[in-house]
């Protein structure tokens, strides 16, 4: 398993949330992002600066993942490519995409997409709070057991 992160927004307390994790369980862990990232010297841990562009790194990670890789993102277009090449997507506040509810969350994001175009304002996502950090470790956790047995 390889895990790959959607790095261009990821908060920095869950890049080292997956720093410790790929550490811990020996996995590799790419981030890839249109900016240079720092990431600790270590033979599991790498970065991949792509150009810039709409949805480059998001075509990057779909081109590099393979079935049974886990990714990252808060991107549900990407997270739905990911799980149709039979890869995991997990997103920052813990929330692991799968099969069972991955349209209904493209649905949701292209009818707020439909709101935000027409002019009527939605508002972001919170930030991150230290229950989603938990959350996310949780999460992330309770993943590598069922698919590694860790």
């Amino acid at each position: 398993m390889h895990i790959y992160a959607d790095a261009d927004a990821l908060p920095g307390a869950i890049r080292d949330i997956l720093f410790r994790a790929a550490e811990r369980l020996r996995l590799k862990l790419t981030l890839v992002a249109n900016k240079t990232l720092q990431v600790p010297s270590s033979g599991l841990i790498a970065a991949i600066r792509v150009g810039q562009g709409f949805d480059v790194v998001d075509e990057a990670i779909a081109g590099m993942v393979e079935p049974g890789d886990l990714v990252v993102t808060a991107d549900i277009p990407l997270a739905a490519k990911v799980i149709e090449k039979d890869a995991h997507a997990l997103n920052p506040r813990g929330e692991l995409y799968t099969r069972d509810n991955i349209q209904g969350r493209l649905t949701m994001r292209n009818l707020l997409y439909e709101l935000r175009e027409s002019g009527v304002t939605t508002g972001g996502p919170p930030p991150l709070s230290r229950r989603d950090r938990e959350k996310f470790a949780n999460s992330l956790d309770r993943f590598f057991r069922e698919n590694l047995g860790a």
